[in-house]
Order: C-alpha cells, then structure tokens, then sequence
C-alpha cells in the first residue's frame, strides 16, 4: 500500500503548526494504517480519525485508488477536532 498526499494536504502541516498543533507524516500514516475510529464523510470519502490528547483527534480524509500494482491511499487533507464532533465516544 502507498500513502500519497496531495498539495493541499502538505500546506496543512505548516497552518496546523501555526496553530501549535505539530503533526507530523508519520502520524498521518499510523491513523490511516490503524485508525481508532473510521467513516465516511458528506462527500463519500474516507475518513481515519485517532487521538493526538485527551481532548483532540486527529481527522484524516482520504480516497482510496488502485494502479495496476498497488493500492493508493491518497491523502485530501486532515485536521484537528474537539473529541465528541465526530467520533463516537463509546
């Protein structure tokens, strides 16, 4: 499997740290690889989403291709969130 990210996705790397918010790629890939909790968003894409503290996701969207020799996971963009707007806390 190989993770790729589009332009809009590596510019978020530098908003979130003006934010104080330091994401790094490899987060990125451990939440898609083993997502704490999945879904779908309002345009069909994928979502992984994963603890960054007790009080904060992370929320990866992505849309998943295919080559003719491995799948692709391309990253659309990601972002930090309040817990409770959009996983289930159960």
């Amino acid at each position: 499997m190989k993770i790729i990210f589009t332009k809009h996705a590596l510019e978020k790397f530098a908003v979130l740290e003006s934010f104080g918010w330091k994401i790094s790629k490899n987060k990125i890939c451990q939440t898609l690889l083993k997502p704490r909790w999945s879904g779908k968003s309002n345009f069909g894409q994928g979502t992984a989403m994963d603890l960054v503290d007790k009080t904060h996701i992370i929320r990866v969207i992505f849309n998943k291709e295919k080559d003719e020799n491995d799948d692709i996971i391309k990253v659309v963009t990601f972002h930090v969130a309040r817990r409770g707007t959009y996983e289930s806390t159960k």
